[in-house]
């Protein structure tokens, strides 16, 4: 263990998704013990280390999570039924993971002696805004249930936060770029995936914005927020994106990185929704500036499945939360 880190062991919830599958590596590389609380339901593809212990278990569970807490200084509360489609699958198994485990895993925390907390909300709880820039003084209008209850967890940890129980919001954009663990379900990563695999990227809409961020960037980030001093994080909240394309745009991108052969075909849509989110407070506060693009991302893709890596892109359910969802009966 390195010497001059503060924290010793960090329990990441939901390691083994899609984000935590490349987060996991970087905060054992970093010099930090990590235990994993998961439900495997994805695989997994953490490679073992002396310094990794995996707890497969239920966010929901008091057993699993004081099992899995044991030891650990820092959380990094990555686990939830992620995005829209996924939540309305069944909005009760949603709200049980996502809502009604957050109280209870943040109490366990603090009565384990965690001393710093941070928390994975999400852009979305801003909902839809006029502004040109959506930056975090902005009030809360979350528009789903998914997001409503990722801005109900962050009122939770506020008012659970102490002395001593440092915490931290981050309100990601949309994570796009290669993980061990994933997914294609995701705006970049799709137009990536259809444009390898059938030679044209069909755009909805096109002149919605999305937030993106680059998965090297999101993890990066993470693994910054348990060196940053608890003055310039306790209680606070920060957007964390880089680019806000238009989903046309982002097909552009694709193209342009994939190869110019490929066609785009445009089709209405009647989802409208737009964001554009700032993530200034986070490089001026902080001094955290995104290192990696979009186009990194496509053709950090594109390298993966050249080598062999993505295996039955199109058709395998461990890729896509819905289907994996669908097909272990969670819907």
């Amino acid at each position: 263990m390195d010497e001059t880190k503060r924290f010793s062991r960090v329990l990441v919830t939901g390691g083994a998704g899609y984000v935590g599958s490349r987060l996991v590596p970087k905060l054992l590389a970093a010099g930090y013990r990590v235990t994993v609380l998961d439900l495997f339901i994805y695989g997994d593809t953490l490679a073992a280390h002396p310094a990794l212990r995996l707890v497969r278990g239920d966010l929901r569970e008091a057993a699993s999570v004081g099992d899995a807490l044991a030891g650990c200084d820092a959380v990094i509360h990555l686990a939830c039924i992620s995005n829209d489609p996924s939540f309305e699958l069944n909005p009760d198994l949603g709200r049980s993971i996502n809502f009604d485990a957050f109280r209870p895993l943040v109490r366990a925390a603090k009565d384990a002696g965690v001393g710093r907390f941070i928390y994975a909300s999400s852009s979305s709880v801003y909902g839809i805004k006029d502004e040109p820039e959506v930056t975090e003084e902005l009030a809360l209008e979350p528009l789903t249930d998914y997001s409503k209850y990722k801005a109900m967890c962050e009122e939770v940890l506020e008012a659970e936060r102490e002395p001593g129980f440092v915490t931290l919001t981050l309100r990601p954009a949309t994570v796009c770029g290669y993980a061990p663990r994933l997914r294609l379900d995701l705006t970049v990563n799709i137009l990536t995936n259809h444009a390898i695999h059938n030679g044209r990227i069909t755009v909805f809409g096109g002149a919605q914005r999305r937030p993106n961020i680059n998965i090297e960037d999101m993890t990066d980030l993470y693994v910054r927020c348990l060196e940053y001093p608890d003055a310039a994080i306790d209680g606070r909240v920060f957007n964390a994106g880089y680019e806000n394309h238009r989903v046309g745009e982002l097909a552009e991108i694709v193209r342009s990185s994939v190869g110019q052969g490929i066609e785009i075909v445009t089709t209405p849509s009647d989802d409208h929704r737009s964001y554009h989110v700032s993530s200034a407070r986070i490089g001026r506060e902080l001094g955290f500036t995104p290192r990696h693009s979009i186009e990194d991302a496509v053709k950090g893709l594109s390298a993966a499945f050249t080598a062999g890596r993505i295996v039955n892109a199109m058709t395998d359910d461990r890729y896509y939360n819905v289907k994996r969802m669908q097909a272990l009966g969670l819907a």
